[in-house]
């Protein structure tokens, strides 16, 4: 069967519900009251969809020095996706209630494992429901088929990488609103501003009236944002690593492979006092 690979529409996926190579998985997630979005799913979700919770599931905040959302272990994260039920050849779903970072991080998790086959619902919740589209509140079944893979560590990585990356005249794109990139309010972490030498592209920016801007809009927009940079030589950041992926996503979905992630980004960048730190434009 074909699939998705970046996005996947509304209509589209409830067209589709009863593949059998379908796995949904609701991300929903909100800092303010982390139990917020598990206590939604209970209550109502898409069909046969399992849950993942972005500190318990999709990070290992347990891992010190390496931002507020670390990168999870490899064998934990697979068995995670085993309870789930997915399997390799499986098509992934994620969705959430906000504007798709949260899902992008699963999606991102998944494509540095070699699974091709995983998308994200454009407009989340909030479109699907304001379509009037099936739901549930009936859990997902526990799996148990093992998810054997390992991450492509290329993809990944951390604070001595970064500075390394940029010696060598490498991007790296900030995903965080201009006002915490210029140093100008820091509601999260201890200290504001942003990495010497990084570029400010607000994820938000990869959206209109919550959906992703079409291929060619993105495409015009981080062409002109790169310059001379292949997408190759982008590593993406943000404040812990989760809303970076929403321009991983954006720039896959205008054609622009190949980007990496700075895991443990700004919180885990301003764990080491002896980093610089830069602030305004």
């Amino acid at each position: 069967m074909a699939g998705w690979t970046t996005l996947v529409q509304a209509e589209t996926l409830a067209m589709a519900l009863s593949r059998a190579d379908l796995v949904i998985v609701d991300c929903r997630f909100t800092l303010l009251d982390p139990h917020a979005g598990e206590r939604a799913y209970m209550q109502s979700h898409l069909p046969g969809a399992a849950y993942a919770h972005l500190e318990r599931d999709l990070s290992d905040i347990g891992r010190q020095g390496e931002g507020r959302h670390p990168w999870p272990y490899v064998d934990v994260f697979t068995a995670k996706l085993a309870r789930w039920g997915v399997e390799p050849h499986h098509q992934v779903i994620a969705y959430d209630d906000g504007d798709g970072a949260i899902a992008a991080r699963l999606w991102f998790l998944l494509r540095t494992l070699g699974h091709e086959k995983v998308a994200v619902l454009d407009g989340g919740w909030a479109r699907w429901t304001a379509l009037g589209l099936p739901v549930s509140s009936a859990p997902r079944a526990p799996s148990a088929t093992p998810y054997r893979a390992v991450f492509d560590m290329s993809r990944l990585y951390d604070a001595t990488e970064v500075q390394a990356h940029l010696a060598d005249a490498g991007m790296l794109l900030d995903a965080r609103a201009r006002a915490r990139f210029r140093g100008e309010e820091e509601p999260l972490d201890r200290i504001a501003g942003h990495v010497p030498g990084a570029v400010n592209r607000p994820y938000a920016a990869n959206l209109a009236e919550g959906r992703f801007k079409p291929p060619m809009q993105l495409a015009a927009e981080f062409r002109d944002l790169l310059g001379s940079h292949a997408p190759a030589d982008v590593v993406a950041m943000c404040g812990s690593g989760v809303t970076a992926c929403h321009n991983l996503l954006a720039m896959e979905r205008a054609g622009l492979k190949g980007a990496k992630l700075f895991t443990g980004s700004w919180s885990g960048w301003i764990s080491d006092p002896s980093r610089r730190v830069a602030t305004g434009e």
